[in-house]
């Protein structure tokens, strides 16, 4: 897996990078110490993540996500941040991030979020997720959902209780491949790349609302 770490903290991107090397098969092939720097890296390594901070100079995280996810490069963002709560990050997981983590995560953590994200998941966490695109996606966008399937409904609101292919196909009694035909499909009618875009056009659309998902996780754990 090849990675690219970009922060604007040379001592952050240095502890990063000891973490990632870690692993075995991952590589870290370029830093960047902003938006712009982390462009270039992406264009000339392809890297498989981009380990991506928001607050940086000259370009930001925030712009950078957009124009990496907007690309054809394939890579997936992990936004990083000091804060559970931050419009910045809701921002970036607008404009296409697959998801973020605190900095102060754990290495095991950091290394599961990234493998995670790697395989094409996303709201890794998704308690924290969900505070933030509660707090900020709001229905005055205007935003429309087109006509979804029943079965598309269900999933998508079980996308908005943060849950992974597998767990949706075990509370819908389906096979996983199954969950992915119908995940595919709901983010070529929205027309968004990420199933967190897709999720957070839900609610601003109206179709999840603020407190729903964990009042649906309260209840008795099985849809279908």
């Amino acid at each position: 897996m090849k990675i690219l770490i970009a922060d604007d903290d040379p001592l952050v991107r240095m502890g990063l990078r000891a973490i990632m090397a870690s692993e075995p098969g991952w590589e870290v092939v370029a830093e960047a110490a902003d938006g712009r720097e982390a462009l270039a890296a992406v264009t000339q390594h392809r890297p498989d993540v981009v380990l991506m901070d928001v607050r940086m100079p000259n370009l930001d995280g925030l712009a950078a996500t957009a124009q990496i996810t907007a690309s054809d490069a394939g890579t997936r963002v992990l936004v990083l941040t000091t804060f559970e709560v931050d419009e910045y990050v809701f921002e970036a997981m607008r404009s296409g991030a697959a998801g973020f983590v605190l900095k102060r995560l754990p290495p095991a953590e950091l290394i599961e979020a990234v493998r995670v994200v790697a395989g094409g998941e996303s709201l890794l966490f998704p308690a924290s997720t969900r505070k933030v695109i509660e707090r900020f996606a709001v229905s005055d966008r205007a935003a429309t959902l087109p006509e979804l399937t029943e079965r598309e409904g269900d999933v998508l609101r079980l996308l908005a209780r943060g849950l992974s292919n597998g767990e949706i196909a075990s509370q819908l009694f389906v096979s996983v491949e199954t969950v992915k035909s119908h995940v595919a499909s709901i983010l070529m009618k929205v027309g968004v790349r990420d199933r967190t875009q897709a999720v957070i056009v839900a609610y601003e659309a109206g179709f999840v609302r603020p407190g729903e998902a964990d009042d649906a996780s309260a209840g008795s754990g099985r849809a279908g």
